[in-house]
This record gives structure tokens, sequence and C-alpha cells, in this order.
């Protein structure tokens, strides 16, 4: 009977530590339009094929007597040079985008997470000196310079930019994980389970990783949009996804050769993509907040 109500308390706990978080988060009304603007750009990658009107128009597809069609009912985006529809392929492109910030925060988050908590937790042995100073040196360097030099020795496609971005992501959350696990690691709480008699890797994910979450989780929500900018850079440059993939980086480059006569080609793909990273940054400020101690 104990042991049940000292879950249910634990519980209890958690639960109305969610409700203060989410109130916390709900306060800002920015945050909850960045919140909805996730969402919907979520949805519209996984339903484009259902939501585009020419769903078509996202693959191998010509029609020249729609060609260069400025924006109107039956093609509100217009059409491009090959008489596709735009307003379909920016729909199929928040698709290619999210799939590549999903990709590579994915690939990036753990490996730098477990490798700032193995610095932060034996910081001032060999192996932090090791971790930190291979993640300066990637740091150090400028991360478009870095993702154009890996790309450029690589042939143009999603999957290369992808790898081409990861490879200099991972050292950002080296040393966003170091910094905090450095600073608990003195805490009072770790001490304990080192009295305890608890493993170092117990120690690092069951005490420590928790107390990292916030910073995490709010360079996580921020790093997509930052992800898909430099994704929709080197597909602007050439060395991303290669057409008819309706990347919105692709068609931003696409469209730029026909402005300003046919403005709209470039214009809606490029305000895609702000609407995506304008989305997640503001649902990072209010994930940001969430973990934030009200200062009164």
């Amino acid at each position: 009977m104990k042991i049940n109500l000292l879950s249910w308390l634990k519980q209890l706990s958690r639960r109305l530590d969610l409700k203060r978080r989410w109130f916390r988060f709900s306060r800002s009304p920015l945050s909850v339009i960045g919140l909805i603007i996730a969402v919907a750009s979520v949805a519209i990658a996984l339903f484009a094929p259902f939501i585009a009107p020419y769903p078509k128009s996202a693959g191998l597809y010509v029609n020249l007597d729609t060609r260069f069609q400025p924006p109107s009912w039956s093609h509100i985006f217009g059409t491009d040079e090959e008489g596709r529809d735009i307003f379909s392929r920016v729909l199929f492109g928040f698709r290619y985008s999210l799939t590549m910030a999903a990709v590579v925060l994915a690939l990036v988050a753990p490996a730098g997470i477990v490798l700032g908590l193995i610095a932060g937790y034996y910081r001032g042995r060999w192996i932090d000196t090791v971790i930190m100073r291979v993640a300066d040196i990637f740091i150090a360097v400028p991360p478009l310079v870095l993702a154009l030099a890996v790309a450029s020795e690589l042939s143009p496609s999603l999957f290369n930019s992808m790898l081409a971005v990861s490879l200099m992501w991972w050292p950002w959350y080296t040393r966003l994980t170091f910094n905090t696990s450095s600073q608990l690691r003195n805490e009072y709480f770790v001490q304990a389970a080192e009295v305890m008699g608890a493993s170092p890797g117990h120690i690092m994910f069951s005490e420590i990783l928790p107390n990292c979450l916030g910073p995490i989780l709010t360079k996580l929500t921020l790093d997509v949009g930052w992800v898909i900018l430099l994704g929709s850079a080197l597909s602007f440059v050439g060395l991303g996804a290669q057409p008819p993939t309706p990347d919105l980086g692709t068609m931003v480059s696409g469209g730029a050769q026909f402005m300003p006569a046919y403005w709209w080609l470039s214009i809606f793909p490029a305000l895609a993509i702000v609407f995506i990273i304008l989305g997640y940054n503001l649902l990072g400020d209010g994930i940001r907040d969430m973990f934030t101690e009200e200062s009164r």
C-alpha cells in the first residue's frame, strides 16, 4: 500500500509539473502560434499527396499549355516553366525539408549528447580533452563553409546533403551538453548517487541527462529551422536535392533565373522556408520558457 501511494504521488507530481510548464508555454501567444505552425507543417508533410491539388506536379510532369501562369484561383501560387503547379510542389517541399531536419537531428543529437555527457562527467581527464578539442576544431570552421566543402566532394543529392550537414552539426550538442553536465557534476544528488554505488552510466543518463533536457529540447527545436535553411542553401547552389525533386531551395534557385518577370517561381518557395523557420523559432522560445523558472 505504501509503495502504491508513493508511486501515485510521484505520478501526480509529474503531472502537476507538466501542467505548470504548459501554463508557462501557453501564456505566450507567439509560442502557441509557433506550435500551430510546427504542427501544421508536419501535417502538410505527411498528407501532401492528399491535399495537393495537382500531386503529379511533384514528379516528372510537363504541361506546356499551362507554363508560366501567374497566381490564380486554379493555381494559387502560379505555375513554373514546365507547367507544374507551384503550390503542390511547395506542399511536397515541406516533406523533403522536414525529412532532412528529422534525419540530421536524429543522427547528430544523440551522438553529441553522449559525447558531451562523457566529457562533462569526466571533466579534467584525458577523455574530456580529446572530445572537446575535436569538437572545437569543427566549431572553429563556419558551418556553411564546412557543409559546402563536404557536399562538393560528394555527388549532389538529398542524402549527401544530409550527410554534409550532419558532419558539422554534432559539436554544438557536445558543447551544450558538456557545459550543462559539467555544472551538475558536483551537485549533491550526483554525489549521493556515487556514494550509493551507482555506475557512471546510470549517473550520466539517469541523474544528469534529465536535468539537461531543457536546453537540449530548446536547441533541437530551434535547429529544425537552421537545418532546413542550411539544406536549402546547399540545394540553392546545386549541391542538394536535384530536379525534378520539389525541394524548396532547388525551387528558389530554379525560379531565380526568371526573375523579376515570373517572380512567383521563387517568392512562394522562399516564403514557405520563412514560414517553417519562423514557426520553429517561436516554438523553441516557448520551450525555453517552459524550462525556465519564473523570476518572481
